[in-house]
Order: C-alpha cells, then sequence, then structure tokens
C-alpha cells in the first residue's frame, strides 16, 4: 500500500510539475506573442515618450501599425520661406585700344550697390556658355537704302557666331508695327528666310492700315502668339519692350539683343524709360549698330508724310503744314540704350563696316565674364544703381548700370 500510495502522489507531483511547465511555456509563448505584436510595440514607445509628447502624438495610422517601430508625430514647425535676390552681371573689358582683356579674376573687380560695397560670390567665364540671342531690324522707309547690306551682313554674322545645339536666335522687324518674323531657333535655313523676309513696306495714301497687305503672308509673320503691334513710323522702343518682356525674359542664361536702326523712334506706344526697364528686368544685354542713310532729308518723317505721335514728341499735330521740329538724335538714344544695359553702341561708317561691328559684337560675346552677388537687406524694391570697376584703371568695363528689383 504504502509503495502504491507513493507511486500514486508521484505521478500526482510529476503531473502537477508537468503542467506547471506547460502553463509557464504557454505564458512565455504568450509572452513573446505579445511583444511581437505592431500594437504593442506601439505603446511601448509611446509609454518610453515625455507625456507632453504623447499627448501631441497622432494616433497611429495604418502605416505604422503594419510597419516596424517608428517616433510618435510631433506637431509640424512653421517654416518661414525667405526669397534671396541674387544679382547676375555680365560684364566686358577692354583696354583703352579696344583690345578685349580675357584673363582677369574676381579679385580684379569691386562692385557698389546704390554707394555700398557688395561682395561677389560668384564669378565665371562665360563665352563658352549657352547663347540667346536676338536681331532686331528696323525695317522703315528710312532704311530702304541700308536694308539689303543689313540682311547680308546680318545672316552672315548669325552664320558665324552661332554653335550648333549650343545657341539660339530670333529676329523681328519693325516699322509702322513690330513682327516676330522668326522664334528662337538654331536652323541657319529658317534664320535666313527670316532675314529674307525683310522689306520696306508699301504705304498707302488710306486711312486703314495696310502695310504689307493683309500682313498674314508668309510663314511667322504674325509672331508669337500673333501678337503685334501697328502704329505709325518706327517702332524702336515697342520692338525692345516686346523682345525683352515677350521673348526674353523667361530665358536662362546669356541674353542680348542686336539693334539695326537710326534710333529715331516714331510712334511708339513705350516710351525709352520703359524699353530701357524692360531690358533691364530681362537681364538682357542691347547692343546698338547706328546704320543711318546719309541721303535722307535731316527733317524726314516717317513717311514722307505727317508723323505719328508716340515716340516724336509733339509731332501728334493738327493744322495743314508739316512740323518743323528738329530731328531727334538717333545717335544719343541708341547709345543710353545700350550704356543702360551693358551693351556697346556702333556706328556705320566707310571704316567701319558693317562687317567689322559685327566681328566685334562677337568678340565681346565669346569673352564675356559674369559675376552675381547677393544685395545686402538695405536693398528695398525699385531702381538700383550698380558701379563696377577694375583695379587697373587703364582697362574699361563695360556692364549694366542698374536692375529693377520686385514687381
Amino acid at each position: 500500500m504504502k509503495n502504491a500510495t507513493y507511486s500514486t502522489r508521484s505521478v500526482c507531483i510529476l503531473s502537477r510539475s508537468f503542467v506547471t511547465s506547460i502553463v509557464t511555456a504557454c505564458l512565455a509563448l504568450a509572452g513573446l506573442s505579445l511583444r511581437g505584436d505592431p500594437a504593442y510595440a506601439s505603446d511601448s514607445v509611446q509609454s518610453a515618450a515625455p507625456p507632453e509628447s504623447r499627448h501631441a502624438s497622432a494616433p497611429p495610422t495604418t502605416e505604422q501599425q503594419g510597419g516596424s517601430t517608428q517616433q510618435p508625430t510631433q506637431t509640424a514647425q512653421p517654416k518661414i520661406a525667405v526669397e534671396v535676390k541674387t544679382v547676375t552681371v555680365l560684364v566686358s573689358v577692354r583696354d583703352r585700344h579696344g583690345k578685349i582683356i580675357a584673363n582677369l579674376t574676381k579679385d580684379d573687380f569691386s562692385l557698389d550697390e546704390d554707394g555700398r560695397s557688395q561682395s561677389i560670390n560668384y564669378f565665371v567665364r562665360e563665352g563658352n556658355l549657352p547663347l540667346k540671342l536676338g536681331l532686331l531690324v528696323d525695317t522703315s522707309l528710312s532704311q530702304r537704302n541700308v536694308l539689303e547690306q543689313e540682311r547680308n551682313a546680318s545672316y552672315s554674322f548669325l552664320d558665324h557666331l552661332l554653335r550648333p545645339d549650343k545657341d539660339l536666335a530670333f529676329v523681328i522687324h519693325f516699322d509702322h508695327e513690330v513682327e516676330l518674323l522668326q522664334d528662337f531657333t538654331a536652323l541657319r535655313p529658317k534664320l535666313q528666310a527670316a532675314l529674307q523676309s525683310l522689306e520696306i513696306p508699301q504705304y498707302q495714301n488710306t486711312s486703314s492700315t495696310s502695310g504689307r497687305g493683309d500682313g498674314d503672308e508668309g510663314g511667322g509673320r504674325r509672331g508669337r502668339g500673333g501678337q503685334r503691334r501697328r502704329g505709325g513710323g518706327t517702332l524702336l522702343y515697342d520692338s525692345i519692350y516686346l523682345a525683352a518682356n515677350e521673348v526674353m525674359r523667361k530665358q536662362q542664361g546669356r541674353k542680348a539683343v542686336i539693334v539695326l536702326s537710326d534710333g529715331v523712334d516714331r510712334g511708339s506706344k513705350e516710351t525709352l524709360v520703359s524699353a530701357i526697364e524692360s531690358a533691364q528686368r530681362a537681364d538682357l544685354v542691347v547692343y546698338s549698330i547706328l546704320f543711318a542713310d546719309e541721303e535722307q532729308p535731316s527733317n524726314f518723317g516717317g513717311y514722307g508724310r505727317r508723323p505719328y505721335g508716340g515716340g516724336w514728341p509733339g509731332a501728334g499735330g493738327h493744322g495743314g503744314r508739316f512740323p518743323q521740329e528738329q530731328r531727334p538724335d538717333g545717335k544719343k538714344i541708341l547709345e543710353e540704350i545700350s550704356k543702360a544695359t551693358g551693351g556697346r553702341l556702333f556706328k556705320v561708317s566707310k571704316k567701319d563696316t558693317l562687317e567689322k561691328i559685327y566681328a566685334e559684337v562677337d568678340e565681346d560675346l565669346r569673352n564675356q565674364y559674369s559675376l552675381a552677388y547677393t544685395p545686402d537687406k538695405s536693398s528695398g524694391s525699385g531702381y538700383h544703381k550698380i558701379h563696377l570697376v577694375v583695379r587697373d584703371k587703364n582697362l574699361i568695363v563695360q556692364a549694366r548700370d542698374g536692375y529693377y528689383s520686385g514687381d
């Protein structure tokens, strides 16, 4: 009996131990299962976080519940966007004999804005960078004897200057209207076709504006988006404004236009000031080539009849007599435009032929420096004067004299 009782007790003790082991094992497995549960992990992380962080945290998202342990989401701090204005200035430097200087460094330049010294934080030679170039050709009646020379020399210049897959050019003509004959392209045949289409308008003594017939003949005659300005005379200021504001303003990199004209505006809606401002806002360099027909009389009035308002002050007139007004100084006008934008003025003569002038423009464009600076905090909106010099006083700096900030 004792043996039987002992055996039964032993079995009970063993069974109890076995059950205890099984329960312990099950609890252990349950604990591992809980620890592997994503919700458990999320709760553990939250309990370890500071109370305020837990309070600010959003409930776990579906993405968080299905992934690995993540830090709780905190309230996003508001970000303050600060616009930093960087002013870029294209520069050409020559000596007093006209020779281009192409070996200068950033330390050779000194720059002021509105009389305050500025630090140049970017400096590079721009000659190899892409170029966007525009050709603005005066086709008013005053240019009838020089237009063929302009056409031929302009094509030779573009053919020599433009590099395949790098540079682009467009062509605008202006007389009593402004038309984009060819938008940006690198294709020589298209540029040649645009230049070939240049012609002096045939005016009619009627009240309607006939110009070039209906004005819609030929490809691209309407220009970008059909935009066109009509008026009387020579819309020089309008052509610069539209080239800068409509064609060039959104373009990046080096930008320049070449204006071939006698410099006398008649009929523009824009003024000289607004034309210059539009070019400066577009970071556009304007080269002017004064090509005047010396055979034209000094009081030549656009069509050979009374000139139209706008560009020629006091010319809108009443009465039958032709207004005896002094002819505007086209050279001074073109010089002012080019100086303000960092370009140069050239005058065609027997000594300085159009081909020779184009060669100098080509050299300028291939040997430009580009420098940039961030204006100090004192700069506000409006116009800001730039004064750029080099340490060598014998060198001549060619750069724009200011820029506009703000709208």
